[in-house]
C-alpha cells in the first residue's frame, strides 16, 4: 500500500516514517512537508529507504497538480500537521485555525483529488482534550478545543462525501525514548490534569496499525491508543 505521511518533518510523523520503511505491507511513503525529508536515523531491521519519497509543499493549504500526482493511488493518509495546544497561545487564533483547520481540509481534498486506492483510511492526528460537541463547557482552553473537534467533525464528514475511513486519534502528552524531561513533563501532566502519555514509538506503531489493518473505532481515545500498543507489542 501506499501511504501518505503529512507533516514529515514533524517529532510524530518522523517515528511514523521511521517504522513505516520497515513494514511490508507499505510499498511507497509519501513523506509530505515544507522542507525535504531524509530517510530516519536507527532504522528498524528489514528497513527499505527506497520506499520514501520525500514531496515538498509551499504550505499545506495549497496543492501544486504536480503535488497532487503525487498522491495518486494512495490506500492512507496519516495526517499530524497541527500546532499542539501548548504552542497555539504564541499564534494569533486565525493562524492556529488555519494550520490546523484549513491545511487538514485542503489537504483531505487534494489527495481525494489524486484518486485513491479503495479502501482509502485517513488518520487525523487530533488530541486529548479535542472536544467535537460545540455546546459543551471546557475548562481548558476551550477556543482551541473546540476549533479541533469542528475539524475531527469536517474530516468525517468528508469521509462520508468520499466514501473513504477516517478517525482521529486522541494521544495524551507524548514522550520519547530516552528523553527524561518530556518524560517528566508528561508525569506531571498525567498526574496534574490526568491526561495520560504514550510513546511516540507506539503511537506511531498504533497509527501504523490502524491504517494498514482498519480502524477500530471513532475517535481513537488514549485508553485505546494503550489498549492497541499493548496488542501490537504482544504478538511482537
Amino acid at each position: 500500500m501506499k501511504l501518505i505521511v503529512s507533516g514529515a518533518t514533524g517529532f510524530v510523523a518522523r517515528e511514523v516514517i521511521r517504522q513505516s520503511i520497515s513494514k511490508r505491507e507499505i510499498t511507497s511513503v509519501i513523506a509530505l512537508a515544507r522542507r525535504p525529508v531524509s530517510v530516519p536515523d536507527n532504522l528498524q531491521d528489514g528497513a527499505d529507504p527506497s520506499k520514501l519519497k520525500s514531496v515538498i509543499v509551499e504550505d499545506y493549504d495549497h496543492y501544486s497538480e504536480d503535488v497532487i500526482k503525487e498522491f495518486a493511488g494512495s490506500s492512507a493518509c496519516i495526517w499530524t500537521v497541527a500546532i499542539t495546544p501548548s504552542k497555539s497561545n504564541m499564534y494569533n487564533f486565525d493562524e492556529v485555525k488555519r494550520v490546523c483547520q484549513a491545511c487538514t481540509i485542503a489537504g483531505f481534498k487534494a489527495i481525494h483529488q489524486s484518486g485513491l486506492s479503495k479502501p482509502f483510511r485517513f488518520l487525523y492526528l487530533s488530541g486529548a482534550g479535542i472536544e467535537r460537541d460545540q455546546t459543551k463547557t471546557l475548562r481548558y482552553q476551550p477556543k482551541y478545543m473546540h476549533m479541533r473537534g469542528d475539524t475531527e467533525t469536517k474530516v468525517l464528514a468528508l469521509a462520508k462525501e468520499f466514501d473513504v475511513e477516517a478517525t482521529a486519534a486522541r494521544p495524551g502528552f507524548i514522550t520519547a525514548p530516552g528523553d527524561i524531561l518530556k518524560y517528566v513533563i508528561g508525569t506531571v501532566v498525567q498526574w496534574s490534569v490526568g491526561i495520560p502519555t504514550i510513546n511516540v514509538v507506539d503511537l506511531a506503531a498504533v497509527m501504523l496499525d490502524q491504517a494498514v489493518n482498519g480502524f477500530e473505532k471513532d475517535p481513537l481515545m488514549p485508553e485505546d491508543l494503550a489498549k492497541i500498543a499493548k496488542g501490537i507489542q504482544d504478538r511482537k
